[in-house]
């Protein structure tokens, strides 16, 4: 694969290279006395010098004879240096910031390029979308690179979306350079049943050379997953238990450890390392979601790497997950993931290497980022209009938008599916309760912890609502609405009465989107996302009190589990087990099939 995202190719700068590890040109700079951490042997290396020419590394080693008149010398003062961050699956939108704002947030703690899949936005904008967010990641120095969005909708005829993408829509993206592969292939039964949609996709993928990656949630690992690897799956973030990445890394996919804001995967999944005897080198790191105040509070990859150490994995080991093996993964390790001659100059300088503290980031040679701070800026973007009025809606939401009529309106009481979600994990489960019947219509109960869920489509104007009850956020009062509702991003909205549903609905729809608490009637707390009613433009520092107050409403109506909002924005992702809600309906996600909310009793 010929890389795009150096500042200048190998073969241009080869000759360039040479002269400058053979002394016959000065380097541009040398960095001296560093600690190298060398992923490629797995040790540290004492006293060791890096030298850098045209945004690349000419020698590591002895750099002495490498330095001019003119050559900028950073002395490391026995600093460890490692290769740039990679994070191998990453959603920005979740971040709820722009990529431009995402990256003056992720800089500085070390990462210096993401896998980024834009599936969020795509399925509100489509392509035109994304290359919206690839034009703003363009002016940052962090290397953003296109896995495309392979499922939007994420599985098809269980719901409506903004946009539609098929094997031609993949193939057009092949051709450009940002474009280095798939994104998740969440449509697992598409490839498991062989249908021509999705082995389109993925086969437009696989024949432009390019890398298809996972989204395998079952907890099956033997002919299903068998079956989804030999179809080209690469790697998968999926596994929440140590059976699963284990599994995978047998396999020879790549296993990619997640632990986001919401997702906290990598305590469990981390033992598929440190208790067994197996080498590593398919295993990598990655963040997924996270949203702005994780990372004001505590960063990036860097925390990542953290936590792989405080869960047992050896420091140049959870190095290695972020750097060489991801680049491997991605087939693009002659550029990146490690500090070797000829790799592009993106190292990262750390102070202490069990804490995982960053203090300078280069990239392509240049110094961007110190102590927490980017060093470089870059020009403003402007999202134009039609990315900022996304919401269409048929009619206007009222409290009558949130009946539910009982099958048997003379009865008491209701028998119904719920939504049980879990804290900090992506899945759920299917509970069966008895719900209050009031005037011939199914109400929430907070006694036991079950609220009236609606979804309504927001991009066509087709009046589709699907209706339904949550269980397990500890809700005992008002209401919640979101326009992130992975992965279609309807308008989902539950709570405990119609009153403050419609309040918090309506408050969404002025806002141009986002996520909202309420309560009595109150406005408790307010997030606006008016870009594609994922993400805002403003600074990191502001989105994250705009969500810190978020949270503080979201506990002060009764919740207090980990980022409820990311758990509250997967009640309508049609691919995760075991029960979701769209606008179309209640999906069993164990049979993919619809399912009536009332059950026969």
């Amino acid at each position: 694969m010929i890389n795009k995202f150096c500042k200048k190719p190998l073969w241009e700068v080869s000759q360039t290279l040479s002269a400058v590890a053979g002394g016959a040109k000065p380097a541009e700079t040398v960095i001296k006395n560093a600690k190298l951490i060398n992923v490629c042997t797995r040790e540290i290396q004492d006293n060791i010098d890096v030298a850098i020419a045209e945004g690349r590394i000419a020698l590591v080693g002895d750099a002495s004879h490498c330095i001019g008149e003119t050559t900028n010398v950073i002395d490391a003062n026995g600093s460890y240096i490692a290769p740039g961050f990679l994070d191998g699956h990453i959603h920005v939108e979740s971040s709820m910031l722009t990529a431009g704002e995402y990256a003056k947030a992720v800089v500085p703690h070390g990462t210096t390029g993401i896998y980024m899949d834009p599936h969020e936005i795509c399925n509100v904008l489509g392509l035109d979308g994304v290359k919206c967010m690839l034009e703003d990641a363009g002016r940052t120095p962090l290397k953003a690179m296109l896995t495309t969005p392979s499922c939007v909708p994420a599985v098809p005829g269980f719901e409506d979306t903004g946009a539609f993408i098929g094997p031609e829509e993949v193939a057009e993206t092949m051709t450009w350079d940002e474009c280095v592969g798939l994104g998740e292939m969440m449509n697992f039964p598409g490839i498991l049943g062989s249908t021509d949609h999705a082995h389109g996709i993925t086969g437009a993928t696989l024949q432009a050379g390019k890398i298809v990656t996972g989204h395998y949630s079952l907890p099956e690992t033997g002919q299903g997953l068998n079956a989804y690897i030999a179809s080209g799956v690469r790697c998968c973030h999926e596994s929440t238990r140590e059976e699963d990445a284990l599994a995978k890394m047998r396999l020879g996919m790549y296993a990619l450890l997640r632990e986001g804001s919401a997702w906290h995967d990598l305590k469990e999944v981390s033992k598929a390392i440190t208790n067994h005897e197996v080498d590593s080198r398919f295993a990598c790191l990655i963040s997924d979601d996270t949203h702005p105040h994780t990372l004001i509070e505590n960063g990036h990859l860097d925390h990542i790497v953290k936590r792989a150490i405080e869960e047992g994995i050896d420091p140049v080991t959870a190095i290695q997950m972020v750097t060489i093996n991801c680049a491997q993964c991605f087939q693009m390790d002659h550029d990146f993931g490690s500090i070797t001659p000829g790799k592009c100059a993106d190292i990262v300088f750390l102070s202490d290497l069990e804490k995982v503290t960053v203090s300078k980031v280069m990239i392509d040679g240049d110094v961007v980022a110190e102590n927490n701070q980017m060093l470089e800026e870059f020009a403003p973007y402007t999202y134009p209009d039609w990315a900022t009025h996304s919401i269409h809606l048929k009619e206007e939401i009222t409290e009558n938008s949130f009946k539910i009529k009982a099958r048997d309106v003379s009865a008491k009481e209701a028998l119904v599916h719920a939504i049980e979600v879990i804290p900090a994990r992506v899945g759920s489960y299917d509970r069966h309760v008895k719900l209050p019947v009031v005037n011939g219509y199914v109400e929430s109960d907070v006694t036991q912890d079950v609220l009236k869920t609606a979804v309504f489509e927001r991009h066509h104007e087709t009046g589709n609502v699907g209706y339904g009850f949550v269980k397990g956020f500890g809700i005992n009062k008002g209401a919640l609405a979101s326009t992130v509702a992975h992965d279609a991003h309807n308008l989902l909205v539950l709570g405990t009465n119609d009153a403050d549903m419609a309040l918090a609905a309506n408050t969404l729809v002025e806002s141009g989107g986002g996520m909202v608490a309420v309560a009595d009637g109150k406005v408790l707390g307010h997030v606006p996302l008016p870009i594609a009613g994922l993400m805002n433009d403003l600074p990191v520092q502001e989105m994250s009190k705009l969500v810190e107050g978020l949270e503080n409403a979201w506990a002060e109506i009764g919740c207090n589990m980990p980022s409820p909002f990311m758990t509250m924005a997967l009640i309508a992702l049609a691919c995760l087990p075991e029960l979701r809600l769209t606008d179309k309906g209640l999906v069993d996600c164990t049979t993919f099939q619809f399912t009536d909310l009332f059950i026969k009793g």
